[in-house]
């Protein structure tokens, strides 16, 4: 039986998602891909020119560690892999919204800014 200690290492750190998702390009568009409907690592590379097949496995395998995706492995020749948002990933994808948003009010003020002066 898992230790109360060990219960509360598998808790998701929030901090380190937000840092490791919003501090790499790659994350971010990754995720805003599965989240448009894009789940297949062929159709997300084709759909975001310069991600290389390497790169994006190690974001695949770094977002699943993180527990904000899960994969699906279909048994089936060729075989068939779908990648999909958590529950945790759906609710790191709403802060990364919020950042966003206030990113584009930030600009729109500073923009307004420079054009009173």
């Amino acid at each position: 039986m898992a230790s109360n200690r060990e219960k509360i290492s598998n808790i998701p750190d929030v901090a380190v998602t937000i840092s490791a998702v919003y501090g790499c390009k790659w994350s971010l568009k990754i995720l805003d891909a599965i989240q448009n409907g894009i789940c297949r690592p062929g159709a997300i590379e084709k759909a975001l020119p310069g991600l290389t097949t390497r790169v994006q496995s190690y974001y695949f395998s770094r977002m699943i560690e993180l527990g904000v995706i899960g994969k699906t492995a279909y048994p089936e020749i060729p075989p068939r892999v779908e990648y999909y948002l958590t529950d945790f990933g759906k609710r790191i994808l709403e802060i990364l919204q919020h950042i966003k948003a206030v990113q584009r009010d930030i600009e729109s003020e500073f923009r307004a800014s420079q054009l009173e002066t």
